[in-house]
């Protein structure tokens, strides 16, 4: 069954787009990712614009990151105040992050940004992740204990100035180096359609020691507030918002959250993180072969937007 996307200009199976959005959704529910470093390339490897991808993947980003966050809520495993410090610094990087996506629009360079920055970022990010996991599953299956930390030794970032305590998280350390990292990131979900936390999540767990069992709940809530922003954005500086689409990816993404955050409770950390590395580097593979591989075909036409 197909149906007219306005903004896209082009007919897309329903059924599709429903399962598309469910599948991503549940993956945002399990793992605290906004599901747009899926999504967003899915969507582009079905024909959908780039532009038109990331403007509209940033509504179901916040509509499945809302309904796991609830569920988190409701379990308790979500700090409110640890992410509503990020979220200060992610709605900055986000108008950041849409007046730059906006420029190379304007310069028809916007393209090329996409792909490369998402196999940079994938790379590096699943790359790093899966080491890490592996290392911690072989530590597991040989008993052999973490290492454990030494009382009062913390990073340098954590001793900067502005410290506030977070009791949810057990940390106590400056709100400087959570703002940069939410800035940062919000940037990138800005560009790249992203509600970056593929990027969060592991951040939170390896830089500043976030219980896994709370950050998956923290990073929903930022993402949340952070996705709502750049769909206002998106749709008022450069009308590439397609509302039909992101309505048929919102059904599908909140249906597969609720089912994602329970299955999410089940999963053990070393599991946790191995999957979720898994993920992120299969994504970043496939960009990589759309560089690496010819075109099959080696003209196209366009329209190039000049101001």
């Amino acid at each position: 069954m197909q149906i007219y996307l306005p903004i896209a200009e082009l007919p897309v199976s329903i059924f599709l787009v429903l399962g598309l959005g469910a599948a991503v959704g549940f993956i945002s529910g399990m793992f605290g990712v906004g599901g747009g470093f899926l999504m967003t390339p899915l969507l582009i490897f079905i024909g959908i614009p780039p532009a038109i991808a990331v403007a509209t993947e940033s509504a179901q980003i916040a509509a499945s990151s809302m309904t796991g966050a609830i569920a988190y809520w409701r379990r308790r495993a979500l700090d409110v105040k640890l992410g509503t410090v990020l979220l200060v610094g992610g709605i900055a990087g986000t108008v950041l992050g849409v007046w730059f996506f906006n420029a190379m629009r304007r310069l028809g360079q916007l393209e090329l940004v996409i792909v490369i920055s998402y196999v940079v970022l994938l790379g590096a990010v699943g790359g790093l992740m899966l080491v890490e996991s592996l290392r911690a599953l072989i530590s597991a299956r040989r008993g052999t204990p973490p290492p454990r930390r030494v009382g009062g030794a913390h990073p340098w970032y954590f001793g900067l100035p502005l410290r506030m305590r977070f009791h949810r998280s057990k940390l106590y350390l400056s709100v400087i180096p959570l703002a940069v990292l939410a800035t940062t990131i919000g940037f990138a979900g800005a560009v790249l359609g992203i509600g970056g936390g593929f990027l969060m999540v592991p951040a939170l767990i390896y830089l500043f020691r976030v219980p896994t069992a709370v950050v998956v709940g923290t990073s929903l809530f930022q993402i949340l507030f952070t996705m709502v922003a750049a769909t206002i954005l998106h749709a008022v500086t450069n009308q590439a918002v397609d509302i039909v689409l992101a309505l048929l990816l919102v059904v599908g993404g909140v249906c597969g959250a609720q089912f994602g955050a329970r299955a999410g409770k089940n999963v053990k950390g070393e599991h946790f993180r191995l999957m979720l590395a898994l993920i992120v580097l299969a994504v970043g593979i496939r960009f990589a072969s759309d560089i690496a591989l010819p075109p099959e075909e080696r003209f196209s036409l366009g329209v190039m937007e000049v101001r």
